[in-house]
């Protein structure tokens, strides 16, 4: 297998200061943090040691949409406590690779046991643009049957006469047109 390198380091694109609260913190201060930093994950770290991490994922999914109130829960409750990371020294592809296969944006960045920070999809793309094509192909498409490019059946387009879309093409004289133009070619 040919793995595809970037040159760029983990240590180059991570977010070197993350946010992070205690497991004893409530969802509501932990809300508030990420709505104050702008960020969709926070690091959980007890006794200055990670301990987990909580996403906007984790909050919608395992409260809101279970109809839990989050003002009464705490961190530990609802954070992710099996954590995937990465060394500083990786390829930010091979993180790519890695989020890709664990479907998580989210990857803390650990050397020796220590944190080093916070690797996130935007950091990579902010870093490393072009890799946004890329990083399409890697990441499935999901509920792609909703997608309304999915839904397109194959009598819908753009009318190869007028230029006008139309939700009902048919065939005149070898090239798809609406109804209208292929009434006025009869």
């Amino acid at each position: 297998m040919v793995t595809m390198k970037t040159g760029i380091k983990v240590g180059d694109a991570m977010t070197e200061q993350p946010i992070y609260v205690s497991p004893e913190n409530s969802l509501e201060v932990c809300a508030r943090e990420m709505e104050e930093h702008h960020v969709g994950a926070i690091l959980v770290k007890g006794n200055d040691n990670l301990v987990g991490l909580l996403t906007e994922q984790d909050i919608v999914r395992n409260v809101i949409a279970k109809g839990k109130n989050p003002l009464d829960m705490k961190v530990a409750e609802v954070m992710e406590t099996d954590l995937h990371t990465i060394t500083p020294d990786k390829d930010i592809f091979e993180a790519l690779d890695k989020m890709k296969e664990l479907n998580i944006r989210h990857l803390p960045v650990v050397d020796d046991g220590q944190l080093m920070g916070l690797l996130t999809l935007k950091d990579v793309l902010k870093i490393e643009p072009q890799l946004f094509e890329l990083l399409v192909e890697k990441f499935e498409l999901r509920e792609e049957e909703n997608k309304p490019i999915n839904r397109q059946s194959a009598d819908e387009g753009v009318c190869n006469e007028c230029g006008e879309y139309s939700d009902k093409l048919v065939e005149s004289d070898g090239v798809m047109v609406c109804e209208t133009c292929a009434k006025s070619q009869e």
